[in-house]
């Protein structure tokens, strides 16, 4: 399967590049792992008659509670024995399908993942893990899976499971089982900004388990060549508003007493806890930062005391306690040079109170996303095939459904008209975000989507830089763009004030300077298109047929085709 294929790949990555072991106290490996392969899945599947429950359209929970009651092959029994003597922390059950991590279809994150403590009794712990097996190979049928299935014009009785036994990485404190870092780091990033680079890719970092990035938490994100420059640490308001406020771990409290109660929803026995639960643990002495209110200040490092710790990973990325930053640069270029294509790994780390530490590698995979298919070199597209042009974009894909514009009119445009500006771009928003959850007959499946164009730095707090939106205001806009005037000229922002916005639901956001010469914007066509909605500021325009836009992140370019 494929996260098994994964980690033998960086087994092989680990034995080449002796290198990456090289400093003194830092240990790079994967956790203790078992595959069970697919004749396993086959053997179980058939020896149950299972087929014709899971193919049927039985709810979730009937065929998870059909999977429980079966039996796996006896022959394992002695296998999964010798692991678990072996093995005297929590254990992930992680599915590792054929499809999965394919290197042309992104399967990640369709099927499930259990998680099982540590506990004494060792049949207890034998029958829990028996269980997580039967349950990933019972997520295989759930009505997401085969939805999935269809989507990607693939067959369900085609698909087979491998089953990865692996230690979780981590410790335990009271009642939790967490490592001190966890991340998912990617070897190319569609949102380069300042010095940063699309080739020295980008890194998400948190706290806990892994989950809570991959399921969309608040994480950090750096760039390895530029751990010095993180832009949420940039600004205090930002720093308050978008770090991590909460953590996942394993549950373990009152884990003695007899088996788990396994659910459809792979995560039932991991918790949420606030960061400042972490403290007692003394998992926050390298990696986070020290609010004072007093001072309004933030400073590196955990100082005792009730003021408000940060998850900065200062100690690692700025002052060297561990060197996180350069262990992602080397298993990031190795990963991509041995798979010769893009990749995504996840990884945690165990960061001990002498400064020591293990770095584990949990996956590695192709990183593939149908939107992101763009090899095509836009510099070669005309000037006049184009309605809009940037050479200063972030954002990455082909967007082939929309239709609408919002602009701001820049006749008479004065910058003291910001504030009515965002409320009259807020109304309109309004109207995409109704139409998206209402659809009328005919529409269902639409993408009621905008393009957004204005001067100025979109967001700002300060008005006279530009116009002051939130994030809801403008939520449905797809591509959003800054258009500097002649007689209002202020320094791009590439979108700093929702970074986090754009990056986790892949919007992208264009400079645009025309008055310089060295860029498009073709104002003239959208003033001769009858306006949907037009306020004193605002025209919102939708164009005769959906608009092609590609937007290249890793050089920067983007368009928007005329007719």
């Amino acid at each position: 399967g494929g996260k098994g294929r994964g980690l033998a790949f960086i087994d092989h990555i680990l034995k080449r590049h002796t290198d990456l072991n090289e400093k003194p106290g830092v240990q790079v490996r994967i956790p203790k792992t078992v595959v069970l392969c697919t004749d396993v899945f086959d053997e179980f599947m058939d020896s149950n008659e299972l087929y014709f429950t899971a193919l049927s359209e039985l709810p979730d929970e009937e065929i998870l509670k059909q999977f429980l009651r079966s039996r796996l092959p006896m022959r394992l029994l002695a296998d999964l024995e010798a692991f678990l003597q072996v093995v005297d922390k929590p254990i992930a059950i992680r599915s590792s399908s054929l499809l999965e991590d394919s290197h042309y279809q992104p399967f990640a994150g369709v099927y499930s993942t259990y998680m099982i403590p540590f506990v004494t009794d060792k049949y207890d712990r034998l029958s829990m893990l028996s269980d997580a097996i039967k349950a990933v190979y019972a997520s295989v049928f759930f009505r997401s899976s085969k939805d999935y299935m269809t989507a990607t014009s693939n067959v369900i009785d085609q698909e087979k499971m491998a089953v990865i036994l692996q230690e979780v990485v981590g410790q335990q404190h009271e009642g939790r089982f967490y490592p001190v870092i966890s991340g998912v780091a990617r070897s190319i990033n569609y949102y380069p900004i300042g010095e940063e680079k699309a080739e020295e890719g980008t890194v998400n970092l948190a706290l806990g388990l892994g989950k809570y990035i991959v399921d969309g938490g608040q994480s950090l994100r750096v760039c390895p060549a530029h751990p010095h420059q993180v832009l949420q640490m940039s600004e205090m308001e930002m720093a308050l508003r978008d770090t991590q406020t909460h953590f996942l771990a394993l549950d373990t409290e009152n884990m003695n007493g007899g088996p788990l109660d396994f659910q459809k929803d792979d995560g039932f026995n991991l918790r949420k806890w606030p960061v400042r639960n972490a403290e007692p643990d003394g998992t926050l002495q390298w990696i986070c930062s020290t609010y004072d209110p007093i001072d309004q200040c933030i400073y590196d490092g955990y100082y005792e005391g009730r003021n408000r710790k940060i998850i900065s990973f200062a100690g690692v990325l700025q002052h060297g306690v561990f060197p996180l930053p350069e262990l992602m640069k080397k298993v990031l270029k190795y990963g991509q040079d041995e798979m010769q294509r893009p990749v995504e790994i996840e990884f945690a780390v165990n960061l001990n109170a002498d400064k020591t530490g293990e770095f584990y590698l949990l996956q590695i995979r192709p990183m593939v996303d149908n939107r992101m298919e763009l090899n095509e070199d836009l510099s070669l597209i005309p000037d006049e095939d184009c309605l809009l042009r940037s050479h200063s974009a972030i954002g990455h894909g082909n967007f082939n459904e929309i239709e609408d514009v919002v602009y701001v009119k820049t006749e008479n445009y004065t910058p003291n008209n910001n504030p009515a500006i965002a409320e009259e771009i807020e109304y309109i928003n309004r109207y995409f975000i109704n139409r998206r959850n209402n659809p009328t007959d005919g529409e269902e499946g639409t993408r009621e989507s905008y393009i957004l164009i204005g001067p100025g730095r979109w967001g700002s707090s300060d008005p006279w830089l530009g116009i002051p939106v939130k994030w809801p205001h403008i939520s449905a806009a797809q591509v959003i763009i800054e258009a500097g005037l002649n007689h209002y000229q202020v320094d791009p922002s590439q979108g700093t004030h929702f970074f986090q916005n754009l990056t986790s639901l892949g919007v992208c956001y264009l400079t645009i300077n025309a008055f310089r010469g060295d860029s498009i914007y073709r104002q003239e066509v959208l003033d001769a298109q009858p306006a949907i909605q037009e306020t004193k500021h605002v025209r919102h325009v939708k164009m005769p047929r959906p608009m092609q836009i590609k937007v290249d992140g890793r050089n920067k370019e983007a368009v928007v085709l005329r007719e």
